[in-house]
């Protein structure tokens, strides 16, 4: 029996969570101001750096001593001026009290991506100095907080736990260079939200979580997150600051009627911040 709690409001606050409450945060912060899906979103880069601190001191405080933060996170181009928001965000989550761990990339299926407006400049002007490059890679950043113990879990826990080594293998996740099919444009369930494929967080909550742990993810959008940690018997705490994507992220989890797994009696539950005041949503 798992319990996924959906809170509808801001996630620079997180303040129905408990101090040290979580033990895996993974989240995929929007764009800054991307054309194709924030544009106009933040006044300018100050402001988005400034939500990202906040952010990741909530997400400090709430997390466990020792337990993991995974960030989803591209340097972005915007009017021709690119953002440094990978290095930006790393410092940000170190000032914030993390350990910087890993860098993975996760690189996106080559015919995802054909000759852009932007790198075929060449093509028009074959000369030095006009070469922009088009961008298959996104960031997968590993921070930690302290220590962890590893004898703080129970033999049982960690033998139920056990990761697939012929998967590991198999699917190569001991390398930095992650290789997944980005989700596809169309998908019903992602419309108009910039979705992280759902292997990203199979990967990162097997990895780096136990069975029966909380997986937090601050920037929830349709859900993934919340789903797989479902999926793999975890929990899951998702904020998402959209109230339009409460029916979408309750049909992705299951909610609906038309997800079973295995007959779980798992719950459901949202949060509503209005004014300061809440409403509850079983």
């Amino acid at each position: 029996m798992t319990h996924h709690k959906l809170i509808i409001g801001n996630c620079m606050s997180m303040q129905e969570i408990p101090d040290e409450s979580v033990h895996l945060m993974l989240t995929s912060p929007p764009y800054f101001n991307a054309p194709f899906d924030y544009k106009g979103l933040f006044k300018n880069y100050d402001q988005y750096l400034s939500v990202l601190n906040r952010v990741a001191r909530e997400v400090f405080r709430v997390l466990q001593n020792g337990r993991i933060a995974v960030l989803n996170i591209d340097d972005m181009l915007v009017n021709g001026e690119k953002f440094p928001i990978v290095a930006d965000a790393t410092k940000i989550f170190q000032s914030a009290g993390f350990r910087y761990r890993d860098r993975m990339i996760w690189k996106k299926p080559d015919g995802y991506l054909r000759i852009s407006r932007r790198s075929g400049v060449i093509l028009q002007n074959p000369y030095p100095m006009y070469f922009y490059p088009d961008n298959l890679l996104e960031s997968i950043i590993i921070f930690q907080k302290g220590k962890f113990d590893y004898r703080s879990i129970p033999k049982e826990v960690r033998e139920e736990s056990k990761i697939d080594i012929k998967e590991f293998s198999d699917n190569k996740w001991y390398m930095t260079l992650w290789e997944m099919v980005n989700v596809l444009p169309g998908s019903p369930l992602e419309k108009e939200i910039a979705a992280f494929p759902e292997e990203l967080p199979y990967r990162v909550i097997k990895l780096f979580s136990y069975k029966g742990e909380t997986v937090l993810d601050p920037f929830a959008g349709s859900g993934t997150t919340m789903k797989v940690a479902r999926q793999l018997g975890r929990n899951s705490i998702g904020i998402e600051i959209k109230k339009s994507l409460i029916s979408i992220i309750k049909k992705k989890l299951g909610f609906d009627g038309q997800l079973n797994l295995d007959n779980r009696d798992d719950t459901f539950e949202v949060i509503i911040r209005e004014g300061g005041k809440y409403g509850c949503i079983s």
